[in-house]
Formats: C-alpha cells, sequence, structure tokens
C-alpha cells in the first residue's frame, strides 16, 4: 500500500495539480480596471493536456495493434486498416478539441 503511494504516476499528479494550484492563483490575478486576469494560462493548459491525451491515445492504440499483428501476421491487413481509422478519428477529436481550447473569446 505505501509502495503505491509513493509510486511515480501517483507523485507525478500530485505534482501537476500542485503546479495547477499554485499558477491558478496568478492566473486568477485581476486587473483594477479591465476586469480581466493578468495571466491567461488557460487555453495553453487546455491545449497541452489536449495534445498529451491524444498521443498517449494514439500510442496506445499503436503498441496494441502491432503487438496483436505480430501474434497473428495472418489478420495484420484488417488490424492495420482499425488502427488507421481509430487513429484519423482521435486525431479529428484532437483537433476538435483544439479549436474548442485555443478560441479566442
Amino acid at each position: 500500500m505505501i509502495r503505491s503511494l509513493f509510486s511515480f504516476r501517483t507523485l507525478s499528479v500530485l505534482a501537476a495539480v500542485a503546479v495547477t494550484a499554485f499558477v491558478a492563483d496568478f492566473a486568477s490575478a485581476q486587473e483594477a480596471t479591465g476586469g480581466r486576469s493578468l495571466i491567461d494560462l488557460t487555453s495553453a493548459f487546455s491545449v497541452a493536456i489536449v495534445v498529451f491525451g491524444a498521443a498517449y491515445g494514439i500510442s496506445k492504440l499503436a503498441a496494441a495493434a502491432y503487438e496483436s499483428m505480430s501474434r497473428q501476421p495472418e489478420v495484420a491487413g484488417n488490424i492495420q486498416t482499425a488502427m488507421i481509422i481509430a487513429a484519423a478519428l482521435i486525431e479529428g477529436f484532437t483537433f476538435y478539441a483544439l479549436f474548442i481550447c485555443s478560441g479566442k473569446t
């Protein structure tokens, strides 16, 4: 239990939350006249999360597809076609999410 509590994944999630909380204080600082934040990093963080998520998803998809192709070479063509279609869907959703995240209001 203690070993899993101090794993790399747990510590990296805690570090990400701490950095986000630390930066949120600066990002939420208000100007006296305009009412806009001094530092607007929300779109940058959103884009980074989308890109990391898509890269992780496509890498897991490719790893699983290549492993299954090596286990069953006779169906490699079908697996490769399914992998390309799934990767295209992930990239399409990523472009849509990037468009939403980086939109200026």
